[in-house]
């Protein structure tokens, strides 16, 4: 099983992702343990916790912006896990950022549940 750490400091944008991702049909995704951080400390307390296989990273965070925590992961020379930036910030140059930060994928707010499904199914079952 996978394990996706939720990086959103916004409570009711944790329980839609959560229950969209329980609810899918793919089995990869709906299977996936889902655990969340509500900052950049809390999810890098997580992230030294223990496995993750995905981060789904908000950009706005209370402590600092997502990229940085993308950045560090890009920079440790280790394994990393997939890094997905989830932000409201859509334009070219925000998703240049994103991905310059090492983050490996993008996915605009607001955004359809088919498609926060088919980002995470692409990168759990690749």
């Amino acid at each position: 099983m996978s394990t996706i750490l939720l990086v959103e400091d916004e409570e009711l944008n944790r329980t839609l992702v959560k229950a969209v991702l329980s609810r899918s049909t793919e089995p990869a995704v709906r299977d996936a343990e889902v655990v969340d951080a509500t900052s950049l400390a809390a999810a890098r307390d997580r992230l030294a916790a223990g496995d993750v296989d995905l981060i789904l990273l908000d950009m706005n965070l209370p402590d600092g912006n997502g990229l940085t925590l993308a950045r560090e992961l890009a920079e440790s020379g280790g394994p990393k896990p997939t890094v997905v930036a989830v932000t409201a910030s859509v334009l070219p140059q925000d998703r240049a950022a994103a991905i310059d930060a090492g983050c490996d994928d993008f996915l605009d707010k607001p955004y359809a549940a088919a498609d926060l499904v088919a980002v995470v199914s692409r990168h759990l079952t690749s």
